[in-house]
């Protein structure tokens, strides 16, 4: 958790540092052209300046908000995190040489899908196999459905910046013609322009943040049924050798008492001889 928590720490603080650079350098370069080309705005004032407030304190920091979960999704909703290789024959394995009584103990310090629902199976099954069968893909649901809520941000990102934008194009035309109305009807072409722009500007960062988003989260939605999917058949042969294991013992008890039986026919037939082969002679 702290590794984690360090490791978003250090990409926010060079996400901050790659934007102020970003826009340094736009700023710069757009500068000379401006300069030299007399009247001209720079890039920088262009796409975020000419947006106004909604520009500055909402779209941009949603943007730079879905860019971080974009990453962070990446790194955490991977196949090599949630569904490691080889992690269902390493489970079967430590089934087959210590039993699932020890399991939890073994792979308790594991994160993924397929070990978390084990141990809670076992865990909470107390023995029976379909209560544990339950438990466990009750667990696999739980996590697939964790996971769909964490990626809904991104969702909800995607699906309200259209809205931030359609807020911005608003607040540009009542601006344009509060212009309009206060010049009695002949307004200069500059002072239409920075309605023009708030209404423009805003429209563009609302569909730039919106269009990545959901494709995104569509992309991380159809990695989470994948990995569900590998987990759930994974869980199948577990549960194969769980049930294998729990008849194990049964079985080995069965033919304990057959030695028993004849150890104690033996005395009785040798300390009694034809004891009950005699009845026969009754019939004289």
């Amino acid at each position: 958790m702290r590794k984690a928590f360090l490791l978003k720490t250090i990409f926010l603080i060079g996400l901050a540092l790659l934007v102020a650079v970003l826009i340094a350098v736009l700023r710069s370069r757009s500068g000379a052209s401006a300069s030299a080309a007399g009247q001209n705005q720079t890039l920088f004032e262009q796409y975020v300046v000419a947006g106004g407030w909604i520009v500055w304190f909402i779209l941009l920091p949603m943007s730079l908000i879905a860019v971080y979960l974009a990453v962070e999704y990446s790194l955490s909703i991977r196949q090599q995190e949630l569904v490691p290789a080889g992690i269902g024959e390493e489970i079967i394995e430590q089934i087959q040489r210590f039993g699932s009584g020890q399991l939890p103990a073994r792979v308790a310090e594991q994160n993924d899908l397929v070990s978390t629902a084990v141990v809670r199976a076992i865990s909470k099954g107390g023995g029976d196999w379909f209560r544990m069968r339950n438990l466990l893909f009750e667990s696999l649901q739980e996590q697939a459905l964790g996971l769909g809520r964490r990626i809904e941000w991104l969702n909800l990102i995607g699906n309200v910046s259209p809205m931030v934008g359609l807020f911005g194009t608003i607040v540009g035309m009542i601006e344009l013609f509060n212009v309009i109305a206060t010049t009695g009807g002949q307004p200069q072409a500059t002072q239409l322009a920075h309605g023009i722009s708030v209404a423009l500007v805003t429209t563009f960062w609302g569909l730039l943040i919106a269009i990545p988003a959901i494709a995104i989260h569509g992309a991380f939605a159809n990695r989470i049924e994948t990995l569900f999917s590998e987990a759930t058949e994974k869980a199948e042969n577990i549960l194969t050798e769980m049930r294998d294991g729990l008849k194990k013992p049964i079985t080995a008890q069965q033919p304990r008492p057959k030695p028993a039986i004849r150890e104690a026919t033996g005395p009785q037939a040798a300390g009694k001889p034809q004891a009950q082969t005699n009845k026969p002679v009754t019939l004289r």
